[in-house]
């Protein structure tokens, strides 16, 4: 399952939220700063996954590039291996 910007962002409101509500409570034993600090945590890194783009976006915009200096010839000489079943890797010998 991918998750999209508005995901995350509701995700990082249910986390603020969250802490909001343990900034008013006492816990026993400091249950409720530790709370606290893993909430802050989980924001700071929802943050930054809305602002980094994702691994297939960013491969994305340079595979075309590479796949356009190939050429055509390439893409012709693969379609026939794959015909034949004659791509991938060599069998090894028994």
């Amino acid at each position: 399952m991918m998750l999209n910007k508005n995901d995350l962002r509701a995700l990082r409101g249910m986390i603020a939220e969250a802490r909001t509500i343990l900034t008013t409570t006492k816990l026993p034993q400091g249950r409720a700063e530790r709370a606290l600090e893993l909430l802050e945590s989980a924001v700071a890194l929802t943050d930054n996954l809305i602002e980094t783009p994702t691994v297939a976006a960013s491969l994305g915009r340079k595979g075309g590039k590479v796949t356009a200096k190939r050429g055509p010839e390439y893409f012709a000489k693969i379609a026939g291996m794959r015909k034949t079943r004659a791509g991938g890797r060599p069998r090894k010998d028994q």
